[in-house]
């Protein structure tokens, strides 16, 4: 027997996931910037973002 689909539940669970990887990316860019601000020549603004490309 198939199971009864909880659509409010899985949305709020894909949300969750959503907005933690945009606070993630979101942090990572925050602190690329401040390594350009001071100055950091380790890390230029030309580099991509090391990010898996498979999700």
């Amino acid at each position: 027997m198939a199971r009864k689909p909880n659509y409010n539940l899985e949305r709020a669970e894909r949300q969750r996931a959503k907005d933690a990887k945009k606070a993630e990316k979101l942090k990572l860019q925050k602190e690329r910037a401040s390594m350009r601000k001071e100055g950091d020549p380790e890390i230029s603004p030309d580099d991509p973002l090391d990010e898996p490309s498979a999700d």
